[in-house]
């Protein structure tokens, strides 16, 4: 970026207006000054979100799915779900394998107009992992083979498997060889503002076509594909940024009032010495691309710096989680397929699936609003 150069008065009359307001900055100084972005764990936040379809196009009888907050652990409480509408019938459900609930409504073919407002209450909080105190960590021996295993898009052998080995070429320990794979990912990839949605998560694709660019949905399926790929169980976790960031990063957090496109997935990987971690390369390489006009490609950047080195480890809790889960059977859906994973609103009637990625056509807005105790 090329600094305009100013006249004597022009610096006298900044100096002048510094002193007297010295926290005073201009647009580009806001956007490229260095910040903190360091969460800590603390108190719980309770969000309510609500989902709220208005289905523009009937054709014949109507069914939609909806996620709900399908995640409890020490950074997220799934209270309460709750549901108006028109529907013929309404209830939780879950994916007949995988497990993962989700709300299911159906419509009747004379129903005119299908309305459906599902309503969540949910508690989160920061996490940040202390890497100098190690524990005995445990779970369930099934639960770190199925977050090993392959899925539909993403394959743990071949080009998955060798282009991990080559990135953890020399690490010794599951944490050395995150790390690794946390640096090649940034390293590598890259955020593609162009890409529809979260994208798809494909990573044999983008590593046999070359082509890292993405996004969340992308970017952190590869990270998480190549650590199982070298034996260190990962887990994609999706969910919807809910309210802004407390660091002041605009990309990192969510507009409350109207979070059309707030979607967004995570990482976790099981460490033997700490349990569950939160990761999130993802978000480093949206804050590289987009946080600023320019494109930043260096992780050492003053604005970059504190995200890659926060999200190694942590996340902010103004995000909440739906689920974990990969090839998912939306129960009563039309045909055999899976979904990769549920992050958006489902639907379809006689003239079939519904676009998840196009809230306007489909009809869906998605708010939320933080309860004060």
């Amino acid at each position: 970026m090329t600094t305009p150069r100013l006249s004597r008065r022009q610096l006298m009359a900044g100096a002048c207006a510094a002193a007297a307001t010295p926290w005073l900055t201009t647009p580009v100084q806001a956007q490229t000054a260095a910040r903190t972005f360091a969460p800590q764990v603390g108190a719980w936040r309770t969000f309510e979100v609500t989902t709220t379809v208005q289905v523009a196009s009937v054709k014949g009888a109507t069914q939609l799915w909806l996620p709900v907050p399908d995640v409890d652990t020490d950074y997220q409480r799934s209270l309460d779900n709750s549901w108006t509408g028109n529907a013929t019938r309404a209830r939780l459900v879950a994916d007949p394998v995988r497990g993962v609930r989700m709300l299911h409504a159906e419509f009747a073919a004379t129903e005119a107009a299908p309305v459906l407002h599902l309503t969540s209450q949910v508690q989160t909080r920061n996490r940040a992992i202390d890497w100098q105190r190690t524990v005995a960590a445990t779970e369930d021996p099934a639960v770190l083979q199925h977050n090993l295993a392959p899925t539909v898009l993403l394959p743990v052998d071949g080009i998955v498997r060798k282009t991990a080995l080559d990135a953890t070429r020399g690490a010794r320990t599951d944490v050395d060889k995150v790390r690794a794979l946390y640096g090649w990912v940034l390293a590598n990839a890259h955020r593609e503002p162009k890409t529809r949605g979260c994208g798809a998560g494909d990573i044999k694709a983008m590593l046999e076509t070359g082509n890292l660019g993405g996004k969340c949905a992308d970017l952190n399926a590869l990270f998480v594909g190549m650590c199982r790929a070298v034996g260190v169980p990962a887990r994609d976790v999706y969910g919807l940024r809910v309210a802004p960031s407390a660091f002041g990063y605009r990309e990192l957090g969510g507009n409350s009032a109207s979070l059309k496109g707030a979607q967004h997935c995570r990482a976790e990987v099981f460490l033997r010495q700490h349990g569950w971690v939160a990761m999130d390369p993802a978000d480093v390489l949206k804050v590289m691309r987009q946080e600023t006009p320019d494109w930043i490609k260096d992780t050492s950047h003053p604005l970059v710096a504190p995200v890659e080195k926060g999200l190694f480890g942590g996340w902010e809790g103004n995000w909440v989680a739906w689920n974990t889960v990969h090839d998912i059977v939306l129960p009563g859906a039309s045909g055999s397929g899976t979904l990769p994973f549920l992050m958006y609103p489902q639907g379809e009637n006689a003239g079939g699936r519904f676009d998840e990625l196009a809230p306007d056509s489909f009809k869906y807005t998605i708010s939320a609003r933080e309860l004060k105790a």
